[in-house]
Parts: C-alpha cells; sequence; structure tokens
C-alpha cells in the first residue's frame, strides 16, 4: 500500500472509502444496508468513532470519520470491514430471496482465495484510501462529494433526498437514519 494512503494523524478527520469487490451492488438491499449502519452505531458508542459524513452507495461507502480514546482509528476501520464483511456474507447465504446468491458467494469465494489475508471469502477491497482532511476546502470539498454522490448518479435528484447519506442530517431534517456530528 502506498505510503499516501495511511492514518497518520490519530486525531484527524479522514475521508475514507469502503468498496465492495469488484464493485459488486450489494447495497440494493436494505437488510444489508442495515448491518453496515449497525456496526457504525455500534462503534461510535463502543470504539470511539465519531462520524461526520456519510453515504451507503449500492457498492460502496464514503465517510467522513475521526477517532477518539485509546483504539486507533485504522483498527476501527479494520473491525467494521471485518464484521459487516462477515455479517452480510452470512446475510446473502441465509436470505431465500437473494436471487444472485450463488453469483455472489462464488464471487466473494473467487476474490477471498486469491488474498492470503481471507480463510475463504473477501468482500470488501482491501484498501479504503484515508485522505486526511487537513484543510477547510479539503473538507468542504470531500462533504460535497460524498452528499451529491447520489444525485450525480441519478438517484435523487437533491442530496438531502437520499435516505442512506448524511445529507439529511446537514438538511436539518427530523427523521435521519444516523445520527452524525455536523461539520
Amino acid at each position: 500500500m502506498s505510503r499516501k494512503y495511511k492514518i497518520r494523524d490519530q486525531e484527524a478527520v479522514y475521508f475514507v472509502t469502503f468498496t465492495i469487490i469488484y464493485w459488486l451492488d450489494v447495497f440494493t438491499r436494505k437488510e444489508y444496508r442495515d448491518i453496515f449502519l449497525d456496526s457504525i452505531r455500534y462503534c461510535q458508542q463502543n470504539k470511539g468513532l465519531h462520524v461526520y459524513a456519510y453515504c451507503i452507495m449500492s457498492s460502496h461507502v464514503h465517510m467522513i470519520v475521526s477517532g477518539y480514546g485509546s483504539q486507533k482509528l485504522e483498527d476501527v476501520i479494520r473491525d467494521i470491514k471485518k464484521y459487516t464483511s462477515l455479517k452480510i456474507i452470512n446475510a446473502v447465504v441465509d436470505n431465500s430471496q437473494e436471487s444472485r446468491k450463488e453469483l455472489l458467494l462464488w464471487l466473494f469465494e473467487k476474490a477471498g482465495t486469491g488474498n492470503s489475508n481471507n480463510t475463504r471469502y473477501q468482500f470488501w477491497q482491501q484498501h479504503n484510501h484515508p485522505v486526511e482532511l487537513n484543510t477547510n476546502e479539503k473538507l468542504e470539498q470531500r462533504l460535497n462529494y460524498i452528499h451529491n454522490n447520489p444525485v450525480e448518479a441519478g438517484i435523487v435528484r437533491y442530496p438531502e433526498e437520499y435516505l442512506y447519506s448524511s445529507a439529511g442530517n446537514y438538511a436539518r431534517l427530523k427523521e435521519t437514519v444516523m445520527e452524525v456530528r455536523l461539520i
């Protein structure tokens, strides 16, 4: 991994992206998105994770995060990816309505057997490219990028219309999927 993409300052704010292997559209099902959100909520409450912005797209997740407390941010990110990969793969296996079950499991296994870090399956790509947001300009650019992702993808007309994004939090909507710390 390039030295450019490392978490150096544990107290800094970072833009990270988690991408599903082969850019598979897995987060098209609410059940899988909810597993991810539950993991993030747990880490907010128990592992020292601050979330300032997020957007769950069908094949990837963008977030602006920082850590606090004794756990390193990269360890929290590792734990999120490990936990959600296991839970989502199990949810795919157990979902009788999953029409793509055999294909998804075959692709997860194909990626997993090609990577010595896995025992069988791989869900997430290995990297998350943390970018330190050490200027207001970088922070604002990434925040706008995250919130406009569903607009650019043609899913919604306005960022705050997308349920699985923090854009609603920033628009001060009363009902949002997850609480974030506003920047």
